[in-house]
């Protein structure tokens, strides 16, 4: 095990305020792997100090000078891809092929993009007598999760940093590792001291107090809706500016006439995936009744496939949530195919592959986010009632339609009440935005749209 010490607080390691610890726990077998400081309210204070100092040197900083330290942060994060990838493995329990192609590749293809768009985005405009400038917010305060540990924090701190922010970033008490190892990167890449600083803690202490700091000129913050709405509650008091990842429960919907074994093995991986601990999974799968039964079929052998092969879920607590959604399933009448709430190992915080048939839109499972590897399947008589069931929850963040005509898939997803969806299994494209409708967030982030999240107007008249 190893005690790691300090906070990144303008551009060093600095000993922590308090004396309290974090213990980081593998999942997969329970071992405490290292142990990182507590934050307390005098650290987050230190980094946002920090942060302010730094910001007017970095705003000024030339959009080309900003866009070469993120593409020599990009290289570093290159250059440490397996550490990254084992990191994530030892600290959320992912498999390691899964840390690899997602946990460490998709932050280095999102800081790469920003140091395109550093470089390239118009920071200046002309519109009629006026010249529109786009200027940085100020000080940035980040509080992410554990679920994809560093994709979270990148998707924050790439575009803040190339618009000119500076940033303390509080990552989840579940995942600071791979955080502390991003914090190591950037000062690798030269980025000035004070504009990237990172306080571990706890939510209710550290996450807190970065969200309450009056110096913190914008929160942004991926997590529950829950917890969202109480930071949007802070933030909103004291006028700050709030950019919100929540939750989602988010509808496949197989239409007639789409190839139904290609839609219904790619939407059991996409739960399956990250052990189902994915806001924008598609966990309620949509079904026309008289293709239900097969579907079904194929989603049952779909998921007992994954048996071993999907890793824990990130501690003993979330396990035991998802455990009671799958027992509410059962108590509220809906019909248990694969999986089931034992848990298939001794050891480990691991949950059953599980598969729900006979879901009907008001039970809590087709309702509730879970945050596991749990589909629901539920029948639909037509499109009206497919469109209706998809869009009937407080949710809007992600979906999926197939079809065997692109046309009706695509007039589809236009009806549809949330921020992506994927056509046919359309790609993950980092240069689109991610975000969602209703209460599944405020804001977007990655490609453009997460750049000007960060950015603020100013118009001179001449």
């Amino acid at each position: 095990m190893k005690a790691y010490d300090g906070m990144y607080i303008d551009g060093a390691w600095r000993p922590a305020a308090g004396p309290d610890v974090i213990e980081v726990v593998n999942p997969a077998d329970g071992q405490v792997i290292a142990t990182v400081p507590a934050g307390t309210v005098e650290d987050v204070d230190a980094a946002v100090r920090a942060a302010r100092a730094a910001l007017p040197g970095w705003a000024a900083t030339a959009p080309a000078e900003r866009a070469a330290r993120l593409a020599a942060l990009r290289d570093v994060l290159v250059a440490r891809q397996d550490e990254i990838a084992q990191t994530v493995t030892a600290e959320l329990g992912a498999p390691l092929k899964l840390s690899q192609t997602v946990h460490a590749a998709v932050p280095i293809a999102v800081a790469g993009s920003y140091a395109e768009l550093a470089a390239t985005y118009p920071f200046e405009e002309r519109t009629g007598n006026s010249t529109v400038l786009h200027e940085p917010v100020g000080v940035v305060g980040a509080i992410t999760p554990w679920n994809y540990p560093l994709h979270q924090i990148v998707a924050k701190a790439a575009p803040a940093l190339a618009a000119g922010c500076t940033i303390v970033v509080k990552p989840a008490e579940d995942t600071p590792l791979v955080a502390r190892l991003l914090a190591e990167a950037v000062h690798e890449a030269g980025v000035p001291a004070g504009v990237f600083n990172l306080v571990t803690g706890l939510g209710p202490v550290a996450g807190q107090a970065l969200a309450e700091h009056p110096d913190v000129d914008l929160v942004s913050f991926t997590g529950s809706t829950a917890v969202g709405r109480r930071i949007g509650a802070v933030a909103a008091a004291a006028v700050k500016k709030i950019a919100l990842e929540l939750g989602g429960k988010s509808a496949n919907v197989i239409l007639p006439g789409a190839d139904l074994a290609r839609a219904v093995n790619i939407g059991v991986a996409n739960v399956m995936s990250n052990s189902g601990q994915t806001c924008s999974a598609w966990t309620r799968m949509l079904v026309h009744r008289d293709q239900y039964d097969e579907a079904v079929e194929l989603a049952a052998a779909a998921a007992a496939k994954y048996g071993d092969r999907i890793g824990p879920l990130v501690n003993a607590k979330q396990q035991e949530r998802v455990r009671g959604y799958i027992e509410k399933g059962v108590a509220e009448g809906a019909r248990l195919v694969v999986g089931g709430p034992d848990a298939p190992r001794e050891q480990g915080c691991f949950v059953s592959p599980t598969v729900f048939a006979d879901v009907t839109p008001d039970m809590t499972i087709a309702q509730e986010e879970i945050f596991g590897p749990v589909l629901s399947v539920l029948r639909y008589e037509d499109e009206e009632d497919a469109l209706r069931i998809a869009n009937g929850t407080v949710y809007g963040l992600a979906g999926a339609v197939w079809a065997a005509d692109e046309a009706q898939a695509t007039a589809f997803a236009r009806r549809m009440d949330t921020g992506q969806v994927d056509i046919n299994g359309g790609r993950f494209n980092p240069l689109a935005p991610f975000g969602g409708y209703k209460q599944s967030g405020v804001g977007r982030e990655l490609g453009v749209h997460g750049l000007t999240e960060y950015l603020q107007t100013k118009s001179l008249q001449f």
